[in-house]
């Protein structure tokens, strides 16, 4: 009897220690998640670069993207003119993987219009050798 209630208690703080990692790495995945969308309304393709795995698989109305076609895309818009408001969003861990569900809002002027569009996606960040990368995400519009 001893000999199992030595081992439940060996476990538990093994189990608060990683609870307390897992936090650490949900605020850290959220983190990245918003410098991804600042550097997305600012047009920064360096910070993006940095950011995304070179083998990023991107997904947006149905098309399928590598980095190098998605960065292209962000170069072509006016920066003071793309706005970004991430919403609620919902980080899992699985070891060095992390899935991030969410939704988020764009704000756009084109033509001296106001456009909203509101998104939800999906992303996976892998740890790396160097850090937290994107290697594949999805978007798309949500429909009312």
């Amino acid at each position: 009897m001893i000999l199992p209630l030595i081992s439940l208690f060996a476990f538990i703080p093994l189990t608060a220690s990683q609870e307390v990692m897992q936090g650490g790495t949900e605020a850290s995945i959220r983190a990245l998640e918003r410098e991804w969308t600042v550097g997305q309304s600012r047009n920064d393709n360096r910070a993006l670069d940095m950011l995304f795995d070179n083998a990023l698989v991107y997904v947006e109305y149905g098309r399928l993207m590598s980095k190098g076609e998605y960065l292209s895309r962000i170069r072509q818009y006016a920066p003071e003119l793309d706005q970004i408001e991430m919403g609620p969003m919902n980080v899992r861990v699985f070891g060095s993987t992390a899935i991030v569900v969410g939704t988020y809002v764009e704000k756009q002027v084109q033509s001296s219009r106001k456009q909203v569009k509101r998104w939800q996606f999906i992303d996976t960040w892998v740890y790396k050798k160097n850090g937290w990368v994107l290697v594949a995400a999805g978007a798309s519009p949500v429909v009312h």
